[in-house]
C-alpha cells in the first residue's frame, strides 16, 4: 500500500493583522501594530501551497478560524450589537480586542498533534487539537479546530478526535510545533518525539526565566495517552530553557525532523546525548535506514541568526529516492550566514539535497515561517482515499481559493480598522463561502 505526509497549510485568514500578542516570539513583537496585508498573506501561503503540489507532494488546505471571536467579548462582558461590543472593546480593552482578532490559526503546526494509524494500537490516524494556554489569543482556537479536522477526516473507520486537553497550564500543549516522527516510511512503525518546555509539577527541574515554556512534559505524555502510542515508539525532550530565553517559543524553530533526519541547532535540547542516544535505539528497532543528525553549530549559525531567518522552521520533505528538500523562508537566502550553511549542507554526505525558497513575508513578520504553517498528516492510500477530497490542493482549488480570496479580503488593514463592523460581515461572509467551497459543513460558532 502507498503511503504519503500530507501537509495541510493554514489558509491565512481575513483579519491577519500585526498585534503583537505573542511574548516571546521576536518577530511578533518587533511588528507589532504595523499595517499589514491579509490578501498578500493569503497569496504567499497559497503560492507556497501549490508550489509542493507541483513537486509532487500530498497538500491540503486547512480553513482558518473565525474573526473576531465576538463570543469571546460576549463572556467578557461586552453586549449590545456586533458594532456596540466592538466600540466598546475598541475604548475599554484595546488589547483584547487585537486578540480576540488574531488570524494566529494560520499556523496550523499548533492546531494539532497527529500520530499516524502505524503507530497507535488501533491502526487509526489520531487527532487532539492543541489547547494553546499559554496565549489567550490562541486558546480561542481548539473548539473549531476539532471542529475544522473531524469535516477534514471524518470517517470514523480510520481517524480519531480527541478533545482538546483541559485549558490550564499544567497541560499546555502546543500541538505539532513540539512534535516530530521518525519513520523509515511514513506508513511503518516509527518514532514520535514530543518536546516539552518544562515540568509543570516539579517546580525544581529546569525551566526558562525570561520567556514561558509553553508546553508542558505532562502534555506529551497524555497526548501519548491519548493517541496508543506504545512507549518502545516515544520519546520525550526537553527544549534548552535558555534557547526559549532567547526567543525560541516552539521547538520547530530550533529544529525540523523528517523520517531518518533530525536537522538541529547544538542549543536546541537539554540532555541532548541521552536523548538521542533513545532515538537512534529505538528507531533501529523500527527501520534499517541509517539515521542522520545533522548538528549546525553556534559558530556555524548563531541563535540570533536562526530565530531572524527561521533556518529551522523550515520544513523537511521528501522529494524520493532516499533524498529530501528544504522549503525555506527567503529570509533564510537573504541572511549570509544561514545561506552559506544551506550552500555547504548541500555538499554533504546526508539525504537533504535541495532547498527551495518562499516569500512568505506577511507570515514571518507575524513569527511564523514555513513550518508553523502546515501540520502535517502520514496517510497510506486507503485513508487519503477518505480524506475530504475538497481540501486536497489541485489547480483547480488553487483558482478557487484565488479569486475567493479577491472577492473577499482587504489589500491593507490597520489597528484601526479593528473596531469596523464592516469588517466583520465580510469575514464572516468570506468563511461561510469558504466552507461551502471546502465541503466542510458548518463549523464556525456563527453558522452553528
Amino acid at each position: 500500500m502507498k503511503q504519503f505526509e500530507a501537509n495541510f497549510d493554514g489558509l491565512v485568514g481575513p483579519t491577519h493583522n500585526y498585534a503583537g500578542l505573542s511574548i516571546g516570539n521576536v518577530a511578533s513583537l518587533s511588528n507589532a501594530k504595523d499595517t499589514s496585508s491579509p490578501k498578500s498573506a493569503a497569496k504567499q501561503g497559497l503560492q507556497k501551497m501549490k508550489a509542493l503540489h507541483d513537486m509532487g507532494l500530498k497538500q491540503g488546505v486547512l480553513a482558518p478560524q473565525e474573526r473576531p471571536d465576538l463570543n469571546a467579548l460576549r463572556r467578557l462582558g461586552f453586549s449590545g450589537s456586533d458594532a456596540s461590543i466592538l466600540e466598546q472593546a475598541a475604548k475599554k480593552a484595546p488589547q483584547v480586542l487585537r486578540a480576540v482578532y488574531s488570524a494566529s490559526s494560520m499556523w496550523t503546526a499548533n492546531a494539532a498533534t497527529v500520530s499516524p494509524s502505524a503507530d497507535a494500537r488501533d491502526n487509526k490516524v489520531h487527532f487532539t487539537p492543541a489547547n494553546l494556554t499559554n496565549k489567550f489569543h490562541r486558546s480561542l482556537e481548539p473548539e473549531t479546530s476539532g471542529r475544522i479536522l473531524k469535516a477534514m477526516f471524518s470517517d470514523e473507520q480510520h481517524f480519531a478526535h480527541h478533545q482538546h486537553l483541559p485549558d490550564n497550564d499544567h497541560f499546555g500543549d502546543e500541538g505539532a510545533a513540539n512534535h516530530t516522527r521518525f519513520c523509515g516510511e511514513y506508513g511503518q512503525e516509527g518514532v514520535e518525539l514530543f518536546v516539552y518546555g518544562r515540568h509543570a509539577f516539579d517546580s525544581s527541574k529546569p525551566a526558562p526565566a525570561k520567556f514561558p515554556a509553553r508546553h508542558t512534559f505532562e502534555a506529551c505524555e497524555a497526548v501519548s495517552r491519548l493517541h496508543q502510542l506504545d512507549d518502545k515508539n516515544v520519546v520525550y525532550m526537553q527544549q534548552n530553557p535558555d534557547v526559549i530565553d532567547q526567543g525560541v517559543f516552539h521547538n520547530d524553530v530550533i529544529s525540523v525532523g523528517n523520517q531518518n533526519v533530525l536537522f538541529y541547532h547544538e542549543q536546541a535540547f537539554l540532555n541532548t546525548e541521552q536523548g538521542f542516544n533513545e532515538i537512534q535505539q529505538k528507531f533501529a528497532a523500527v527501520s534499517d535506514k541509517d539515521f542522520h543528525f545533522i548538528k549546525v553549530a553556534n559558530n556555524q549559525v548563531t541563535v540570533e541568526d536562526a530565530v531572524k531567518s527561521y533556518l529551522f522552521n523550515t520544513q523537511l520533505v521528501d522529494i524520493g529516492n532516499g533524498q529530501m528538500a528544504i522549503i525555506a523562508p527567503m529570509e533564510c537566502k537573504e541572511n549570509t550566514a544561514v545561506h552559506n550553511y544551506l550552500n555547504e549542507l548541500l555538499t554533504l554526505n546526508t539525504p537533504v539535497q535541495q532547498v527551495h525558497y518562499f516569500d512568505v513575508k506577511q507570515s514571518m513578520r507575524n513569527g511564523g515561517g514555513p513550518a508553523c504553517l502546515r501540520l502535517r498528516v502520514a496517510l497510506n492510500e486507503q485513508e487519503l482515499a477518505a480524506t475530504n477530497p475538497n481540501v486536497l490542493m489541485s489547480d483547480q482549488l488553487f483558482t478557487t481559493l484565488n479569486t475567493w480570496v479577491d472577492k473577499h479580503y482587504r489589500d491593507v488593514l490597520s489597528e484601526d480598522d479593528l473596531r469596523d463592523p464592516n469588517l466583520v460581515v465580510e469575514s464572516r461572509t468570506a468563511l461561510d463561502e469558504l466552507t461551502q467551497i471546502l465541503k466542510l459543513g458548518s463549523v464556525y460558532p456563527f453558522q452553528l
